[in-house]
């Protein structure tokens, strides 16, 4: 990658905009994975009711073995960089390329993002309900109350939810005549990049680059995928051997899965046609 040198560009260095993860209110670290690659997740059926006799020996019903299921939860994203920055390079661009600050855009710029992207892919495989249609400003408001009535139909507590929508979604809503829309624009909210709410539920309107081919809309609620960060190691080194300069090294060990037993907390809407009209 050519460097800009100040004694042809401006001094300062031209930051690219970058966002904190948004993908943080949707997932969990409800596992633990410390000292460990593979967490086994067991979750136990239920029994079925019935109606209780006054006579015989089996008054409550014939008893029914609870047979667990084990989900398997192995870690697989073992990811790292590393770059360097000579000490002459930084001196001749009047130290606006120090290592800590160019250490801090990798960070904001690709390990983020690329976690996020994982975890919206992770999520949309993993969804318990993927449906395909139209997307206008006809629309836009009925799907997104499709997708909230479906996660109620499965017993989904709505708190704890949250909703991310492709630009082109959140254009359509904004534009949709039947849509009212629930609450302000919450300048004081907590979430990275939440823009309101739709009937009570966090929106958080997502790049187009970072949801898979297709997906408008995503409603999850944040107990339906754990997402731990085991590894999150960044290192500068200062002239280390052959090297008159910085030595930047990163590693980030990540992954996230969607629980076997709650994968219809997620619901997913992609769009066969695709339109602002």
């Amino acid at each position: 990658m050519a460097i800009n040198y100040a004694s042809k560009y401006a001094q300062k260095i031209d930051e690219k905009f970058a966002r904190e993860s948004m993908t943080s209110p949707a997932v969990n670290n409800d596992y633990d994975f410390v000292g460990v690659k593979t967490v086994n997740v067991y979750s136990v059926p239920t029994a079925d009711m019935n109606d209780y006799s006054v006579t015989g020996t089996s008054r409550y019903g014939a008893p029914q073995e609870l047979e667990s299921n084990v989900q398997e939860l192995t870690m697989s994203k073992d990811r790292s960089f590393t770059f360097t920055i000579d000490r002459g390079t930084y001196n001749d661009t009047q130290m606006s390329n120090a290592a800590g600050a160019a250490l801090q855009r990798q960070i904001r710029e690709v390990v983020v993002p690329e976690i996020d992207k994982y975890r919206f892919e992770k999520i949309c495989t993993g969804a318990g309900k993927t449906v395909t249609g139209t997307l206008n400003k006809t629309t836009a408001y009925d799907t997104f109350l499709t997708g909230a009535s479906e996660l109620i139909e499965n017993n989904v507590p709505l708190t704890g939810c949250v909703a991310f929508v492709s630009t082109n979604f959140y254009k359509n809503i904004k534009e949709d005549a039947s849509f009212i829309r629930n609450g302000d624009m919450a300048q004081e909210m907590l979430i990275k990049g939440q823009v309101g709410s739709i009937d009570g539920i966090p929106v958080i309107v997502v790049p187009t680059s970072y949801l898979p081919e297709g997906v408008e809309l995503i409603i999850t609620n944040q107990s339906a995928v754990t997402a731990p960060v085991k590894l999150s190691e960044y290192k500068i080194h200062d002239n280390p051997p052959g090297i008159n300069g910085w030595l930047v090294e990163g590693r980030v060990y990540y992954d996230a899965f969607v629980l076997s037993q709650k994968k219809n907390a997620i619901y997913v809407f992609k769009s066969s046609t695709a339109t602002g009209n």
